[in-house]
């Protein structure tokens, strides 16, 4: 079983990136073959600055590895490594209907969000089904918003291996229901592009600062406060579990503390529960030549599983094969 999954260097990676996929990829090193890569490419989306964008790259993967990604476990390589990717990323492009890329959520609501539209934000999906399908994936951990863009892989896949026989592996997306959206500060989705996020690393008072903003309903002090649909008890529940979390729920029902008291208390669960993450952070940041050591090792070892397979597309489509 090959799991996949890639996250952008656009900016501090928040809870949202690490409950919807990160995680789900660490945990699945222990049973699966992974593979696990910077989309630096897909970052141009958003970040114009070449400076920013090394920068970002170089931090996404500091972070990558401080948050349990084992290089020795999985394939861990910055998507521009493996260039084979953008002349898959044309190949598929001649097998995906404008109406599919037209029917994109994501592309909906970041350009209603103001975010320039451009013909990468358009295809988007088409370079995201490269990444997949180069690999052979089988399965892709995502958050809810990113499942429509898998099934637009797997659409792909299916219309090309119509034309040329079964070269690509269908994959499927995996979603843990608990986590399948991340609410960030104001209630929506927590993502970068909303700016509502929770980092995972930084200052702690710049973290609470953030977490202080969380959008509460206005109830007295003494009143039993709802949980089920607070913002606060909603974030903090992922990193709860058994009896934690019922004591937090019988907090919020039995009145005598307000939402300030919920956010500090979930200040102190989110800084405590990434201590050995911040350490291990303190370490690469320190060793910046040995993150790139592995990443250009696992850029090796990715390259070895995309070259058989674009030269296999090569042949099925009359490209001539590269000469070396």
């Amino acid at each position: 079983m090959r799991v996949f999954t890639g996250i952008q260097p656009s900016g501090d990676l928040h809870i949202g990136n690490y409950f919807g996929s990160i995680k789900q990829m660490v945990d699945a090193q222990d049973s699966s073959e992974t593979f696990a890569f910077i989309a630096n490419y897909h970052a141009m989306t958003s970040v114009s600055d070449g400076e920013r964008l090394a920068k970002l790259t170089m931090q996404c993967a500091t972070d990558f590895l401080a948050l349990g990604i084992d290089p020795n476990r999985s394939t861990f390589w910055i998507q521009s490594d493996v260039k084979e990717v953008l002349e898959l990323y044309w190949i598929l492009s001649s097998f995906t209907p404008m109406g599919l890329l037209e029917r994109a959520h994501s592309y909906k609501d970041k350009t209603a969000k103001g975010i320039a539209a451009n013909h990468s934000l358009f295809s988007y999906p088409v370079l995201m089904a490269a990444d997949i399908l180069i690999f052979a994936s089988d399965v892709v951990p995502v958050g809810k918003d990113q499942i429509q863009h898998v099934e637009m892989a797997r659409d792909i896949a299916i219309k090309f291996n119509n034309a040329y026989g079964d070269i690509f592996t269908i994959p499927e997306f995996r979603i843990q229901e608990e986590v399948q959206t991340v609410p960030g500060i104001d209630g929506q989705k927590m993502s970068k592009s909303y700016n509502n996020v929770v980092n995972i690393f930084g200052d702690e008072k710049e973290q609470l600062k953030t977490i202080k903003k969380i959008v509460t309903e206005n109830v007295a002090l003494q009143e039993p406060k709802e949980f089920e649909n607070c913002n606060v008890y909603n974030m903090a529940k992922l990193f709860l579990k058994g009896d934690e979390l019922l004591d937090l729920q019988a907090r919020y029902t039995r009145g005598g503390e307000g939402h300030g008291h919920f956010k500090l208390y979930l200040g102190e669960v989110i800084w405590e529960y990434f201590k050995e993450q911040r350490e291990k952070r303190a370490y690469y940041e320190a060793h910046q030549d040995e993150v790139r050591e592995i990443l250009d090792l696992g850029a090796s070892k990715a390259r070895a599983v995309a070259l058989p397979m674009i030269e296999k597309i090569r042949e099925a489509t009359g490209i001539p094969a590269t000469k070396r």
